[in-house]
């Protein structure tokens, strides 16, 4: 089965995506406590904003670093573990 780049992906009530200066680090803060995203998550983290569906997130990313050739499937897998951690929803 393959993802459907149609969806919309929305940070869960409760979560908050914003950068950390204690942790130099994006983060999502939920009321269990906070996760520090790497580089990659962070930027795919930004792009989330309940309007842009996951094939403009990857077009934007694309623009930004042209010619990776798994840059789509990456940005495919985080959206599932985010999902699965339930960080998100697919609208």
């Amino acid at each position: 089965m393959s993802f459907d780049r149609t969806h919309v992906p929305v940070w869960r009530p409760g979560y908050r995506f914003q950068y950390e200066p204690a942790q130099k680090a994006h983060v999502l803060l939920y009321p269990e406590g906070m996760i520090k995203l790497n580089e990659s998550a962070a930027l795919i983290g930004g792009l989330i904003d309940g309007q842009r569906d996951v094939a403009t997130i990857i077009a934007e990313l694309d623009k930004q670093f042209p010619g990776v050739p798994e840059l789509g499937d990456d940005i495919e897998q985080f959206m599932e573990v985010a999902r699965a951690e339930h960080w998100i929803e697919l609208k």
